[in-house]
């Protein structure tokens, strides 16, 4: 799934293309998108502002309405110079956005709604959203107040939890774990102010760098490997040597990196007092 870094890389780029101009076509297969671009008149209209909050993505028109979108695991944004091939078929667009210069199409995303004016602010899914770690004015405090609300929940659980903080998907789940020394099977409980704040400050200097072109690393620019333990199941740990582990975590069964010398706790531990049925067989799924 994209995470933060990726929805604002895209916005930035959906911007470019789209801000400030008008919108000759809007169409979408979606029989409840398509009624309300009619109804709210998008055709006609400019685009005011393209922005990010967390993974969600919001194209704002100079009526009031909003579209917005959810990648997912599926989707994506594509810009594409006016009557040039597409690189994914039509059937896949679940909705296009054209100006005069560029067609902006959004292909099998799960999420895409056209909202009327003033909703997105009461929207549940938006409102629920905990600070996004890309807004500049990011609210740190407020982070940690709503992860101490989870004191039960396992670090790696509760870093995915865009309700807390937005923007973290499985790839920063694990480094800014790596990163900051700390099992992501342990509690939050089991961490002090100092250490939460360093988990939240790491996750949103780790984001930002990612922000320019290329890759996404964790890692410095010289360095071969991009990340330290996502993907390296197996591998030597980058730092110790010792092998990265992989273990499935939380009731979606969120695959978790993590070297088990530098970041000390065993999962095996948890899930033998938790009983070997049904974890063993999240674990070989």
């Amino acid at each position: 799934m994209p995470e933060g870094d990726t929805i604002w890389r895209t916005a930035r780029t959906l911007r470019g293309v789209l801000g400030g101009r008008l919108v000759s076509g809007f169409r979408s297969p979606l029989p409840g998108v398509a009624a309300a671009a009619r109804r709210l008149g998008v055709v006609g209209q400019t685009v005011a502002v393209v922005e990010s909050n967390g993974k969600h993505l919001l194209i704002r028109f100079s009526g009031g309405a909003t579209l917005h979108t959810h990648q997912g695991m599926t989707g994506s944004w594509h810009v594409y110079r006016t009557g040039t091939a597409w690189r994914k078929p039509e059937r896949a667009a679940r909705v296009v956005v054209e100006t005069g210069e560029a067609t902006a199409v959004c292909f099998s995303a799960p999420v895409v709604e056209l909202l009327p004016p003033g909703r997105n602010a009461g929207h549940p899914a938006l409102q629920r959203l905990g600070p996004d770690l890309l807004s500049p004015g990011f609210d740190a405090a407020e982070a940690r107040r709503r992860f101490r609300e989870r004191p039960e929940v396992e670090i790696g659980v509760a870093l995915l939890d865009q309700t807390a903080l937005a923007g973290i998907g499985n790839v920063y789940k694990s480094e800014v774990c790596f990163l900051c020394r700390v099992n992501p099977f342990l509690r939050l409980r089991d961490l002090d102010e100092a250490a939460l704040d360093r988990l939240i400050e790491t996750a949103r200097r780790e984001m930002r760098r990612n922000l320019g072109p290329g890759m996404r690393r964790t890692r410095s620019a010289l360095s071969r490997e991009r990340l330290w333990v996502y993907g390296r199941s197996g591998k030597p740990c980058l730092r110790c040597g010792t092998l990265v582990q992989r273990h499935l975590q939380g009731e979606q069964a969120r695959a978790t990196f993590w070297c088990p010398l530098c970041q000390p706790g065993s999962p095996q531990e948890r899930a033998a007092k938790r009983g070997p049925g049904r974890q063993r067989e999240r674990e070989d799924a």
